[in-house]
């Protein structure tokens, strides 16, 4: 028998960047909050000395277990799903932070076009340039009413960047300058720009100079170390909620967090919920804790499990389109790509996570799209993440992969290989989705995740352009060899990491019928309800999408507060 806790106003499900804006936003305004996550509470002090790269890197410390919770995967339905048991093409934190600990500190507003994509298609193409299968839609709000909850995200985290030079690009005005400039990045611009392009420093949340940011908090500089990807910051010059916003709602008093919990069910009736049921993962004992608002504030993969599980919002049924729940499963596509080999050295050691140059010149509909066989498009970039030893092994085409050439191969290039990446958009179909394993569970019993995906012809087409701009830039840049990928792309390969860019499952939009959020992000099922987070995308861009989580959790926060007032749907 589940234990019964006092209520609460808030209850949220995860404690990451989502989590973590809402609790500082709500108890700042003298709201109760309990948030429940599912690994431990962390803090700067787990970080020091801790530059360990098989840790962390390749054994993966900071992700979740998947030997008690993981997912099945299958290219397309005739096809027997099999659990997902090494990490591998993503990877999804746990503590408190989440994902939002372990990532680069790439940020990027999406375009105006991502959020009336399907308009914005068929005013330029009309309705004949959407291929049939792929779920194109609207997401219910546009950029100008998100853009005052992105410039608050900015402010919060102290991103640091430069104008876009593009025209028709959004101007954003950075609170910090951008990352400094290295030899790298500038041979990356001039090259770019002698092509016609529009390059650009990448908007970054690693610090750029010391920051206080309007809460308050101060945070000192990056310090270039290069352990910014699959590590927290020691420094907390990495934007991180550990280090933003959790400081800020534990300080008033009104936040409380429960660690080593697994929420199981979100517990409804008539239409609202009650509360929460979960596990503590120490004791096994079984607890509810009900609420006034529900917040489904964890990973993209995990909001959609608990949905499910709990029976909350139709699911979605690929066959006829119908459902929500599991709709516009969408990843990133990210295998265009350009490796050039130089005959001078560059020092690739010291890097940041956001230390990067990029063009915008073949993103969403920037270009035309008439001739082409896809739609939106990819960032390019060249990153100075910091060349780790044990994951950074370049060596040109026809070099064999074992034996004294290869050995030779690797030294003399060590430091003498360069990458240029496309980083493009995935949009949705209807025969990519999620749903609920029929024969696999997790460690509470409950039925695991069941991933449908493979890379569409407008996927291999859009990877197949954008690696022949990545080697067209490279060898402008003078590489003596280039190793070009993106020209024979097959299936979706979940083995190797791409990024930890899933979107959809729970998606935003103005009709209930293909949509389970309203642009609050509360659901129109239960009103009392809110899904914040990447699963509410309707489709991924060619950005990194953390700026736009969090600015539809300020959002949120807003509809909550609104909901806590006067009840009802909200829109």
């Amino acid at each position: 028998m589940a234990t019964k806790l006092p209520k609460t106003d808030i209850v949220l499900v995860g404690v990451g960047w989502v989590g973590g804006i809402i609790a500082a936003e709500l108890t700042k305004k003298g709201y109760k909050v309990v948030g429940i996550e599912r690994g431990k509470e962390r803090s700067t002090e787990d970080y020091f000395m801790a530059h360990d790269e098989l840790r962390y890197a390749d054994r993966k410390e900071m992700m979740q277990d998947l030997s008690k919770e993981t997912l099945t995967f299958r290219h397309n339905t005739t096809q027997r799903a099999l659990p997902y048991r090494e990490w591998g093409s993503f990877l999804i934190g746990e503590g408190t932070g989440g994902s939002g600990e372990h990532w680069n500190g790439q940020t990027f507003r999406f375009l105006p076009y991502d959020f009336e994509i399907y308009s914005e298609t068929v005013k330029r193409y009309g309705k004949g340039k959407i291929p049939k299968g792929m779920m194109l839609q609207d997401w219910g709000i546009t950029y100008k009413e998100l853009e005052p909850y992105f410039d608050k995200f900015d402010a919060m985290t102290g991103i640091g960047g430069e104008p876009n030079p593009l025209p028709g690009s959004p101007q954003v005005k950075y609170p910090n300058p951008p990352m400094l400039e290295t030899p790298v990045t500038a041979l990356f611009k001039s090259a770019t720009k002698d092509l016609g392009y529009h390059p650009y420093h990448m908007p970054s949340n690693n610090l750029t100079q010391p920051y206080t940011n309007p809460d308050g908090i101060a945070r000192s500089a990056c310090q270039y170390c290069g352990f910014c990807e699959r590590f927290g910051c020691e420094y907390g010059a990495k934007a991180s909620p550990v280090v933003t916003v959790l400081p800020v709602a534990k300080e008033t008093g009104n936040f409380e967090v429960r660690p080593h919990c697994v929420v199981r069910k979100v517990l409804h009736t008539n239409g609202k919920a009650t509360g929460v049921l979960y596990v503590d993962t120490r004791t096994g004992e079984e607890f509810i804790q009900e609420a006034d608002v529900v917040v489904v504030s964890a990973y993209q993969m995990n909001n959609i499990k608990l949905l499910l599980n709990s029976q909350l919002g139709r699911p979605y049924d690929p066959v006829t389109g119908t459902g929500v729940i599991g709709r516009n499963y969408a990843y990133q596509t990210y295998l265009g790509t350009a490796v050039g080999f130089f005959d001078k050295d560059f020092n690739m050691y010291a890097g940041a996570g956001a230390l990067g140059a990029q063009i915008d010149d073949f993103n969403g509909d920037f270009f035309d799209h008439t001739d082409l066989d896809f739609l939106h498009g990819a960032t390019i970039h060249i990153t100075q993440l910091g060349d780790r030893p044990i994951a950074n092994n370049h060596v040109p085409p026809n070099v064999p992969t074992w034996g004294k050439e290869f050995k030779d191969a690797s030294v003399q290039n060590a430091n003498r290989a360069l990458i240029i990446k496309a980083q493009g958009a995935s949009l949705p179909w209807q025969d990519n989705y999620i749903d609920q394993d029929p024969t696999y569970k997790d460690a509470f019993g409950d039925p695991l995740l069941r991933m449908t995906f493979n890379w569409k012809d407008q996927d291999r087409q859009l990877m197949k352009f954008m690696g022949e701009k990545c080697a067209e830039i490279m060898k402008q840049m003078g590489a003596k060899e280039v190793k070009m990928t993106g020209d024979e792309i097959g299936d979706y390969d979940i083995r190797n990491y791409q990024s930890t860019h899933n979107t959809g499952g729970v998606i935003m939009g103005a009709d209930p019928e293909t949509s389970a959020l309203n642009s609050y992000l509360q659901m129109w099922d239960c009103e009392n309800v809110f899904v914040p987070g990447a699963s509410a995308f309707a489709q991924n861009s060619g950005y990194n999408p953390t700026n736009t989580v969090g600015a539809l959790a300020y959002r949120a926060a807003e509809g909550i507060e609104k909901y806590l007032k006067t009840g009802g749907s909200l829109v």
